[in-house]
């Protein structure tokens, strides 16, 4: 009888188990029922989820291409369809048409910066011999020595140690893998592939700021286009090509459908910000809700946007904040002391 690994799992008549034991029919051995074959194995597993990592990688510049021809699409949509030619009419179409270009170029402006910012900024990986000075995931105040760390065993049973198997290195706090781009991502929020990179400690403001932008964008030219659409229904004549009906069609049907969806994603993400907490950590603790590195609203967003006001809205930081603020290289971060010392 062949041996099976991998979960508990039904087939027809069989019940495969886990621990190396011999697969039975359930229907007794004089059945008649052929033997099943070995189920995929971890290692087959493991090469599935593989595949599909590198089919993410792959994705990288056709994401890219993707976003940049919705904004070329919206773009021929607002300025060479519609608002552009409306400038020549005078009147109070002037004025309409010169407000809702200003403030569509100054958010689109600001959603390209963001975007890049996020796509080239390296989310923060762990520097190379990185050691911890101080046991941060349980709040124990003495210090790692150098012989804790000589001779790593493979079986880490050191509480106060968090070892990457896969990178075989140490990880920060609120460090996790990510098996798309291969390495230790620091305070690890997802792997997002509209931007074809990881969402971390050094990009997450960034990440924060192209949502933001991308609501408002796309909700300005949601209500910009909506006249044009409510005509194309209508009896009435439809100014311009029909290509341009088509384009107009398109880009308002597109951005009505990222400004509802990116709305709810920009709340989600709100929330985390609030809490002090990322898309892994809350999934992580669905039964422990309080977060440790919870410090109230104010501090939790300044952790993320720092303190220079100035720089809140857009992708950068400070030269003060960045000096100031160790929390923003992403390998310190300050807790509640009374939950330190519930170990949560």
């Amino acid at each position: 009888m062949p041996y099976a690994y991998a979960m508990y799992w039904r087939t027809t008549g069989y019940l495969v188990r886990k621990h190396n034991v011999r697969i039975e029919s359930k229907h007794g051995p004089n059945s008649g029922l052929l033997p099943l074959t070995s189920p995929p194995s971890g290692a087959v597993m493991a090469w599935n989820v593989f595949k599909f990592c590198t089919a993410l990688r792959g994705l990288g510049s056709v994401m890219i291409l993707l976003v940049l021809a919705v904004v070329g699409l919206t773009y021929y949509a607002v300025v060479f369809a519609n608002y552009g030619p409306a400038l020549y009419q005078g009147d109070i179409a002037l004025l309409t048409s010169l407000a809702v270009l200003i403030l569509f170029h100054i958010l689109l402006v600001m959603l390209l910066w963001s975007y890049f910012a996020v796509v080239f900024t390296d989310a923060g990986s762990v520097p190379p011999n990185w050691r911890p000075v101080l046991d941060e995931e349980s709040g124990d105040a003495d210090p790692l020595t150098g012989s804790e760390f000589s001779g790593m065993p493979a079986d880490i049973t050191d509480p106060r140690v968090r070892y990457c198997r896969k990178c075989n290195q140490l990880k920060p706090p609120r460090c996790h893998h990510c098996s798309v781009c291969g390495r230790c991502v620091l305070k690890m929020d997802h792997h997002c592939v509209w931007v074809v990179n990881c969402v971390g400690a050094l990009n997450y403001k960034y990440f924060l700021l192209f949502l933001f932008y991308t609501f408002l964008e796309t909700s300005l030219v949601t209500l910009s286009l909506l006249p044009y659409f409510v005509a194309f229904f209508s009896d009435g004549e439809i100014p311009g090509t029909p290509g341009m009906v088509a384009t107009t069609f398109l880009a308002f049907v597109l951005n009505l459908a990222f400004a509802l969806s990116v709305c709810g994603f920009l709340i989600m993400h709100i929330s985390l910000v609030a809490a002090n907490t990322t898309t892994i950590e809350a999934y992580e603790k669905r039964s422990t809700p309080r977060s440790r590195y919870d410090l109230g609203c104010k501090r939790n967003f300044e952790q993320v946007f720092g303190m220079d006001k100035l720089y809140w809205f857009i992708p950068a930081y400070s030269e003060e904040d960045l000096r100031r603020m160790p929390v923003l290289q992403g390998l310190e971060y300050p807790s509640k002391p009374d939950l330190d010392a519930q170990g949560l």
